[in-house]
């Protein structure tokens, strides 16, 4: 992206990036496919946590992710994931940065396609709806991550164009998302990804957490694709 007006809006992935919550899901998801029969590798199903469910099982079981024991599988990973929300974390700082931003003028909007149900509750953890101009969910969009929709509509909900916001994620899919419909992206480590794997996928600047990105903001705000 060329275009380096003044960033107006932040738009913030939630999970692994604000609240610790992607390790939850991976287990979630392993027991879940143990408990409907199937298997599948921790490492694969921590690469696909970001995606769409959908996809995620996809990616897992190719041609068999439409099988009655998945969508078992599916399911149950919602179950042992509320069950175990007492576990999440909001990372440090976040209510800070929120706050820094919000005192530049920047909107902080929420660009997560988490179901709703899950949404919920990672807004309890987060618990700064004061702080927050507006979010997205599942229901915004008939496609998630990796495809642009769901930038677009967090986009809109900002009311900025493409060129003056800047995403905050922590997987590829955040980074390709936002990528394909012409924002950049700053990447944090919590969600388990290498730097390397980040900046190959678009990132243009990767921080350690979202302290480290506070404490570097305006190099942050600036950072754009040359």
């Amino acid at each position: 992206m060329s275009e380096t007006s003044r960033v107006k809006a932040v738009l913030f992935d939630i999970d692994g990036t604000l609240v610790d919550s992607n390790y939850l899901h991976v287990d979630a998801w392993m027991r879940g496919i143990a408990e409907a029969g199937e298997t599948a590798q921790a490492a694969r199903v921590h690469e696909g946590i970001g995606l769409d469910s959908a996809k995620l099982l996809e990616r897992l079981f190719g041609e068999r992710a439409d099988s009655d024991a998945v969508a078992r599988a599916k399911d149950l990973h919602g179950e042992y994931y509320t069950a175990s929300a007492d576990r999440l974390r909001r990372f440090a700082d976040v209510h800070e940065l929120f706050t820094a931003l919000r005192e530049r003028g920047v909107a902080v909007v929420l660009a997560s396609s988490a179901p709703q149900e899950e949404l919920d509750i990672l807004l309890r953890v987060l618990d700064a709806d004061d702080l927050i101009d507006d979010a997205t969910s599942s229901s915004d969009v008939d496609t998630a991550k990796p495809e642009p929709d769901l930038i677009a509509v967090a986009l809109s909900k900002a009311g900025v164009e493409a060129g003056e916001a800047l995403m905050v994620g922590d997987t590829r899919w955040d980074v390709e998302a936002a990528r394909r419909a012409g924002v950049d992206t700053v990447a944090v480590l919590t969600g388990g990804r290498g730097e390397h794997e980040l900046r190959d996928a678009g990132a243009v600047a990767v921080y350690a957490d979202i302290a480290d990105l506070l404490e570097h903001l305006e190099e942050a705000l600036g950072a754009r694709e040359r």
